[in-house]
């Protein structure tokens, strides 16, 4: 029996996990309900933040995007620094519930007064997410050997199984904020931050050795200490985060700080792999992340240039159904991925059994051909609306369907071919390194919304038309990438060896 840590006995062996029958191992349905009850956290006050600084904070539309796109790229770029420590000194375990408890006290500071209090919790919830987000995305890499074909099918049951998640989160805290009350809105993310954290508490002894310190072989006194630091550490950082969370100038230049150190780190990294086949491996999950960067920087008007738009220029007519369009905005996206992955799933299997599979640099390709016409459909609501400029909602809801098509082409296999292309000592660096470029995604998405929202004061139908040809722009650019993944495609797939 293995020793999983100083006081937890592990009931699982690293092997017995790994050997498991069936399609997933169970180590699966428990992480992602852990992930399942962060995802309503976070997707609840993602839904949330644009809206309630404008509606809340007296911000402007180009205000409330920029400092969207800032607090949303320090919550990313958080993970690649939260992965870096997990990885050298906490371990995924203890870099998880640190981040977890980070983010419940931050959303308990929001509860207890959204306005005065804004900054200081969610200060607290960015650094706590840094710690948390990455570590259950590589904890799910390590339920699987190398070179393990059912790694795909597990990353997809958890992308669509924390869905659910995000789309009881999407819907409820804008819910409650807009209708009921902002203190109640985020105290629900607290509490179900809070089930989260207890689910993780009560399953970790059956993930064996998975998400134990590096430094096991280290005095207990000693480990004890770098732990400390890392805790201490962070903490000091958060007036710092303060600072410049409020000011987004600030923003820019950490970001392009931090971009340069990644690159630079990532870079030395690669160069001590020996193995040239790893390091061209690296290169090849370098790529993908740059592409993801450019899918996030699209494909997150979500939270801002989207959901302004929800909350001024759309109807409250659904199919047959009065829904506030926020609400939509806020949840769709999820309620299509928790629909549409198994379909997504059974067609990549279906053709890999015809032979004609596009490899996974064409299904990235796909997925940006898709964000283009999911943006053209944005675009298209101008010419669906009344003279006071409000348009249709199931118009948008169509976007957000092509949108979400598009996604499942790119995100869920995108996670788990980082972990195929990433030697395993790299594992939590590489995927704060997919997290970072989702960072920097979100910091171009907030700057690409201000620059549609130049306009204050505007009227309705000013805003749609200049919402709608900023998505115009976005489906060019998206169209673009997409032909260029494609044609360079084989290219890619050199780089990537033997891994499909």
């Amino acid at each position: 029996m293995q020793i999983a840590t100083e006081k937890t006995p592990s009931i699982e062996t690293l092997e017995a996990i790994q050997n498991f029958d069936g399609k997933y191992p169970k180590q699966l349905w428990y992480l992602s309900l852990v992930e399942m009850w962060e995802r309503f956290c976070f997707y609840g006050m993602r839904g949330v933040l644009a809206f309630f600084m404008v509606d809340q904070l007296g911000l402007t539309d180009q205000k409330s995007n920029l400092q969207y796109g800032a607090i949303q790229a320090f919550v990313y770029a958080f993970t690649f620094i939260g992965g870096i420590f997990a990885d050298k000194i906490l371990g995924f375990r203890k870099s998880l519930f640190w981040g977890g408890s980070l983010m419940i006290i931050g959303n308990l500071i929001l509860a207890f007064s959204p306005q005065d209090l804004f900054y200081v919790g969610i200060t607290l919830s960015i650094i706590g997410t840094g710690f948390f987000k990455p570590n259950i995305s590589s904890m799910v890499g390590e339920l699987y050997h190398e070179k393990d074909n059912r790694r795909d099918a597990g990353y997809g049951l958890f992308y669509a199984g924390i869905n659910v998640g995000g789309l009881l989160g999407g819907a409820m805290c804008i819910y409650l904020g807009k209708y009921v009350s902002w203190h109640l809105c985020f105290l629900s993310a607290a509490v179900v931050m809070a089930f989260g954290l207890g689910t993780f508490i009560f399953t970790k002894k059956f993930l064996g050795p998975i998400g134990n310190s590096p430094l096991l072989n280290l005095e207990k006194s000693k480990r004890t200490a770098y732990e400390i630091a890392v805790y201490v550490g962070s903490l000091l950082c958060i007036p710092l985060i303060f600072i410049m969370v409020k000011n987004t100038a600030y923003t820019d230049y950490f970001m392009y700080t931090i971009g340069i150190v990644a690159l630079i780190y990532f870079i030395y990294e690669t160069a001590m792999v020996k193995d040239i086949k790893a390091q061209y491996k690296l290169i090849a999950a370098f790529v993908f992340i740059f592409c993801y960067f450019i899918f996030m920087a699209i494909s997150e008007q979500s939270g801002g240039s989207l959901s302004l738009f929800a909350k001024d220029n759309l109807d409250h007519s659904l199919l047959f159904f009065n829904i506030d369009p926020n609400v939509v905005n806020n949840s769709v996206n999820s309620f299509f991925v928790i629909v549409f992955s198994p379909l997504v799933g059974l067609l990549w299997i279906g053709m890999y059994k015809r032979k004609i599979e596009p490899n996974t640099v064409v299904k990235f390709g796909i997925g940006f051909l898709l964000l283009a016409l999911s943006f053209y459909v944005f675009y298209a609501t101008r010419f669906f609306s009344n003279d006071q400029g409000i348009s249709s909602l199931n118009i948008f809801t169509l976007a957000y369907l092509l949108l979400t098509l598009g996604e499942l082409c790119l995100g869920p296999i995108g996670m788990s071919i980082i972990t195929k292309l990433s030697p395993k000592k790299m594992f939590g660096m590489m995927m704060g390194l997919w997290f970072l470029s989702s960072a920097f995604g979100q910091l171009a998405a907030g700057k690409l919304g201000a620059e549609m929202s130049s306009i204050d004061n505007a009227s309705l139908m000013t805003k749609l038309v200049a919402y709608t040809d900023g998505y115009k722009a976005l489906a060019l650019y998206s169209l673009i990438a997409g032909v260029a993944l494609i044609a360079f495609s084989q290219l890619v797939k050199k780089l990537m060896g033997e891994v499909r």
